[in-house]
């Protein structure tokens, strides 16, 4: 398990490869082990690292702020695109009633 308290620096060397060894408490707080993907940035000169499980809670927690209660998003996009398409049927109806009459299309009427 990750824990959320910060640890206390540590100190190490970076070998001649560029490598650096994660000790393994550091590891077991970060809830890493051999062969996980770790994604590393630099922040204002320091260097982050995060493991990819810690990222995308992390960024699921950042999201759930803009989550309705009650609603998925995917329901909520699904009905978005309906109400899109109920539209674009209306204005191609009208715009064939118009064709048939010889009034403006829908796009020509201010």
């Amino acid at each position: 398990m990750v824990s959320a308290v910060n640890s206390a620096p540590v100190f190490t060397k970076i070998n001649e490869s560029g490598r650096v060894v994660i000790p393994a408490a550091l590891r077991q707080q970060m809830g890493i082990k051999a062969g996980d993907s770790v994604l590393m940035e630099v922040e204002d000169g320091v260097l982050r690292m995060e493991s990819h499980r810690a990222r995308i809670r992390r960024i699921q927690r950042e999201i759930a702020q803009f989550a309705k209660p009650g609603i998925l998003a995917s329901d909520e996009l699904i009905a978005e695109r309906r109400e899109e398409a109920r539209q674009e049927e209306e204005e191609i109806a009208r715009d064939e009633a118009a064709r048939r009459t010889g009034w403006p299309k829908a796009d020509q009427v201010a």
